[in-house]
């Protein structure tokens, strides 16, 4: 599954991994119930709601979509820990060349695997990539009920705020 990613981006989203219905189609966050955008919207990312297949309309937000890891499966507890550490080496590769302001992993576990941090935290963390700042945000992932539509747009805020520029 490609990636919407550009150089010098604002905020570089990283998802875990590719749901089925995102490989089938090609485009990232595109289970119908997952909340990706309604989220990205409610924080003040994006103006209105973007669908799935508009997803290239983020790199004029200054924003863009990537994985920890490619493969697609139906859920992400499918993964190996292997699968998350080479992710995240790999991960940290793309963000040193592409240098986004901060890199905004969706999913405090597959943060925690990916890069060693066993007690990660949703929020910004002190680790740095190259000198791009990185974040944990909740998964918007349907799976995730314990986070609310409100509350999970009130912690994209805030990062929206952190990356504000003007």
């Amino acid at each position: 599954m490609d990636d919407v990613a550009a150089p010098g981006l604002r905020v570089l989203f990283c998802g875990i991994n590719p749901g089925l219905m995102s490989a089938a189609t090609g485009h990232h966050f595109a289970r119908p119930g997952n909340r990706f955008w309604p989220v990205l919207h409610r924080s003040g990312f994006t103006p209105r709601q973007l669908r799935p297949d508009e997803q290239q309309e983020l790199l004029s937000y200054g924003l863009g979509i990537t994985n920890v890891v490619a493969r697609a499966t139906a859920r992400a507890d499918e993964l190996s820990d292997d699968e998350y550490r080479e992710g995240g080496r790999l991960l940290a590769a793309k963000v040193e060349r592409l240098r986004p302001q901060v890199l905004a992993v969706v999913g405090v576990t597959a943060y925690r695997i990916a890069f060693g941090e066993r007690k990660a935290a949703v929020g910004p963390q002190e680790r740095e990539i190259g000198g791009t700042r990185v974040w944990v945000l909740p998964n918007p992932s349907g799976l995730n009920a314990h986070w609310t539509l409100e509350t999970m747009a009130a912690e994209y805020g805030r990062l929206r705020q952190e990356t504000s520029q003007g």
